[in-house]
């Protein structure tokens, strides 16, 4: 049981949806073991608790000219709300950065940023992140394969 309004069968539509969020409601209704109404109901039902966050394609970077994933760790001059707010907006205006996490320890933030190639990322390091509110240091990783990538969480299915 994964929360007070989230049974079994809840479960595992999520699991279901989670790896194939296209499938239609009748497909997931019978791969769950219920009609298409009731099963219907119970996904707006997740999608309106917030259980169900959003739908969206995984799309291949190499295939749209994005040939480099690097991580960077930055570190801040302070830690107060306001530069720690400062620094999250900037970053939220940058389409190359598609995840930032706030870190516990000496850094402060993981960023995951794209690039089409090496020279492009270098532009936008030291023309974008390292000139952002606040930003003290910056330490890069350029990724050299991905060998797992699992959108979700686990599910007990």
């Amino acid at each position: 049981m994964a929360g007070p309004n989230i049974d079994d069968i809840d479960l595992q539509i999520l699991g279901e949806l989670q790896g194939d969020g296209r499938m239609t409601n009748v497909e997931l209704a019978r791969k769950v073991g219920l009609t298409a109404p009731p099963c219907l109901r119970r996904v707006r039902a997740l999608e309106e608790s917030g259980a169900i966050n959003s739908y969206h394609a995984v799309v291949n970077p190499s295939m749209l000219g994005y040939t480099i994933t690097v991580f960077a760790m930055v570190s801040l001059k302070s830690q107060a709300e306001a530069d720690l707010k400062a620094f999250e907006d900037h970053i939220a205006t940058l389409p190359e950065v598609r995840e930032c996490y706030m870190l516990n320890g000496e850094i402060d933030f993981i960023l995951k940023v794209v690039a089409k190639d090496l020279q492009s990322f270098q532009q936008f390091l030291t023309s974008k992140l390292t000139p952002a509110p606040n930003v003290v240091s910056v330490k890069t990783s350029l990724t050299i394969r991905t060998s797992k990538s699992l959108p979700g969480v686990p599910l007990p299915v």
